[in-house]
């Protein structure tokens, strides 16, 4: 049976998807939405790469977790299945496929 037209034919293995939790306090932001997905590849995708797919629906959450120039708010922390990416390679790490992303806004007073 040959595919019909517009089909697609890959042999590759289907991306699996990487879960980015929001915190509670962003998701006024997205309609009450608690996370976002990113499709990466066998090989993964850098952070920055994951934040960009996963917060594209929510431009003004993608506002609120990185800067002007694209870098991490120094309020907010992001783990990477457990590990605090900034004490790595921030937003270079690489997430692999099935990760988990916890997106973590600090909280500070008294």
């Amino acid at each position: 049976m040959r595919p019909g037209r517009g089909a697609r034919v890959s042999n590759a293995a289907p991306a699996t998807p990487v879960r980015v939790v929001l915190p509670g306090m962003l998701r006024d932001l997205t309609g009450g939405e608690g996370e976002g997905q990113a499709s990466v590849g066998a090989a993964g995708a850098r952070l920055e790469e994951v934040l960009d797919i996963a917060l594209a629906p929510w431009p003004r959450v993608g506002s609120r977790v990185r800067d002007e120039q694209g870098k991490l708010r120094r309020h907010v922390n992001i783990f990477v299945d457990g590990e605090d990416a900034k004490r790595g390679d921030g937003l270079q790490t690489v997430v692999l496929p099935g990760a988990v992303v916890h997106i973590i806004n600090a909280v500070s007073g008294g």
